[in-house]
Parts: structure tokens; sequence; C-alpha cells
């Protein structure tokens, strides 16, 4: 028989997520909502900020105190001088500086825009600020383990984000977080169709099925902030189990930052 095609679906009916939420009841509530039963090969796609929300990483700008990088970096890039210091405490460095943005490496490893500090969707006005979870590969785990008890059936779980890439326009979603999935899929040494040996190929799934359940959940006010991938089928071989830190590549590797 055929394998069965890939099936997303984004959940309704989520509530607003706010700090200390059982995220995985929540969930799980949602998904009998939607007359929707987790199956084996499930994967869930969990946009990091409700992730965020329920972790309490929501700030208060008029708790910050600018340190006088902030206060510089704010007047050279037109940027909130605050918002400019909590860009600076989630990073481990400044790659590129320009208007209104300040290219980092996150302290996770991975390179991207304002350290991931976000004020979209986060409140009703501009005196708030959302940093990334503080471990998202351990929230997946939680997530995935939480959802298993309450559910009957374990399924893998990727925590994502948004990111531009570099030397191409648009963004798109990433994984950064990962639980019960190979987050890297690496094919060297496998045959193509004319039987030449893969020589540098590794694919980066975590984030391919990321990038589609944006595709349903959207990035603006449609409220979808958790989407079900049904019907992928991994490669035989692939590992179980993964982390997002796989996809991150070395800084002696990097020649975009």
């Amino acid at each position: 028989m055929p394998e069965p095609d890939l099936q997303l679906f984004a959940l309704r009916g989520l509530p607003s997520i706010q700090q200390g939420d059982d995220l995985a009841a929540l969930i799980a509530d949602a998904l009998r909502k939607n007359d929707l039963r987790l199956q084996a090969g499930d994967i869930l796609v969990v946009a990091s900020k409700i992730v965020s929300k329920a972790e309490g990483r929501l700030v208060d700008l008029r708790t910050v105190q600018p340190s006088a990088q902030a206060r510089a970096l704010a007047a050279q890039t037109g940027k909130d001088a605050r918002l400019v210091e909590l860009v600076l405490r989630e990073a481990q460095s400044i790659s590129r500086v320009g208007a209104q943005v300040i290219i980092t490496r996150h302290r996770l490893g991975f390179i991207s825009a304002n350290s991931g500090v976000d004020q979209s969707n986060v409140c009703g006005d501009d005196e708030w600020a959302l940093l990334l979870p503080e471990n998202p590969d351990r929230s997946a785990r939680a997530l995935r383990e939480r959802l298993g008890a309450l559910c009957g059936v374990t399924p893998a779980v990727i925590v994502s984000d948004t990111h531009g890439r570099a030397h191409r326009l648009g963004n798109v979603g990433v994984a950064i977080g990962v639980a019960g999935i190979a987050a890297l899929l690496d094919l060297r040494g496998r045959a193509d169709m004319f039987g030449r040996r893969l020589q540098h190929t590794e694919i980066g799934v975590a984030d391919e099925l990321a990038a589609a359940a944006e595709l349903v959940s959207g990035q603006a006010a449609e409220g979808l902030p958790v989407v079900l991938i049904r019907g992928y089928r991994p490669p035989d071989g692939a590992h179980a189990d993964g982390s997002a830190a796989d996809l991150y590549r070395p800084p002696h590797m990097d020649l975009y930052s």
C-alpha cells in the first residue's frame, strides 16, 4: 500500500496563554475540540511564543535599565534602548547592526535578528516584550512527556520560531526545540538514484516541518499556534530523537555571520 499523504491540522480553540498555564493540557483539550486523536508518528509543532508565555518569559520594559552599550546601539539602530538591552542579555555576540535590527548569535547558539526578542502578538501596548524559552529542547521534551501521559500516545514535538535567512528575503519557520524526532538527517554515504555516494547532504528535517506548519498557522492574527503533522515517515536509519542544537552551525563553520 502507498504511504499516506502528509497532513497538517492547525488546532483551533486554544485560549490566550498565560504564565503558569498547563500548555500540554490546553493542547490536549484543543485536540479533542478539533475531533483529533493523537496517533503513533504524529508531530506537534508548537509556536515558541505560547511556550514562552506559559513559562513566564514576558518582560515589562518599564523594569529594564539600559546599559551604556544598549543606549549606544539604540542610537545607532533607532530601536528602543530597553529592547536593545534585552537583545544584549540574550546574545552571545553581535554579528551585524543595521536600521532597526541587530543580528546576534543567540545564547542558544543560532544566528537571529534581535536575539528573538519580540513584541508582536504579545500584549496590547509597546511596554512589553517576549523572550524565547529558556531551554526550548527541554520545553519540547516536557510537552512531549506530558502529552503522552494525557493522551495515551506520545507525539514528537517541535518548538518553532520564525527566522530570516542569509541572502534571501522572507521569514520562515524553524525549529528551536525538538523532542522525539531527528532534527537533522545525515544522508552522507547514501547512494543517489544513479548510485553516486552523497558527500555533503544533510537535511534539516525539523526546520522543514516547522516551515510546513507555518503555512497553515500563519504569522499575524490567525491565532493558530499549534499544528498537528501526520504522515511524515523518517527514512530508515534516522535517529528516533534529536535536539535543535543539532541544527546550529558551529561558529568556525559559519561563513555568513
